[in-house]
């Protein structure tokens, strides 16, 4: 009975293995494609919930340009959604989604800014942080994203994702220029006072 107990307790430990590999899950990807269709379930998740964190940052941000340059990357995002849902289509699987939990923890922390920051040009400095953080997220994922359809042959997706790859390039160039145009600048002033 002594032997059955120890090679229970055994083989549990050689699951967890010594070396620290973690054993995967029973629903875990085994091949590139089911691992690209659930990557694509993850940003069909984080997109839809942008849709909802852009508008109160913009609601909290005080420069014109900055409010600006948010409402347009939320009528982006909204064209993002409905491209996500055709390259879920063109790879012949239904659009759903997948909680993401890097753009839930990337929204908190937004949020967290926000509620830690005085209304204006600081807030603003800090929005547009917690912003390019969102977009450098987006621009890894969309990059392979785009590498795989690739590498699966799926060319209708490839365009369609390099396509909103584009985007999330251009959004974060907008916001970089929004920063070292006034911002960052208009924040420093604050130190002054």
């Amino acid at each position: 009975m002594k032997t059955e107990t120890k090679e229970k307790k055994t083989a549990s430990a050689s699951k967890s293995n010594s070396k620290g590999v973690t054993k995967a899950k029973s629903s875990a990807a085994d091949g590139l494609r089911e691992l690209f269709v659930d990557s694509l379930k993850d940003i069909y998740w984080a997109e839809k919930a942008l849709t909802k964190a852009l508008p109160k940052m913009a609601k909290n941000a005080s420069s014109e340009n900055l409010v600006t340059a948010i409402n347009n990357h939320l009528a982006v995002t909204q064209e993002q959604v409905s491209r996500l849902e055709k390259v879920f289509e063109s790879v012949g699987e239904k659009a759903s989604a997948k909680k993401c939990d890097a753009m839930e923890g990337l929204i908190k922390e937004g949020e967290s800014i926000i509620e830690e920051t005085e209304a204006g040009p600081v807030r603003d400095a800090g929005i547009i942080a917690a912003s390019q953080k969102i977009e450098h997220y987006e621009i890894a994922t969309y990059g392979t994203l785009a590498a795989f359809a690739q590498t699966l042959g799926e060319d209708d997706a490839v365009l369609m994702l390099e396509k909103t790859l584009a985007e999330e390039k251009d959004a974060d160039q907008q916001l970089t220029d929004a920063a070292y145009n006034t911002i960052n600048f208009d924040a420093a002033d604050e130190d002054q006072q």
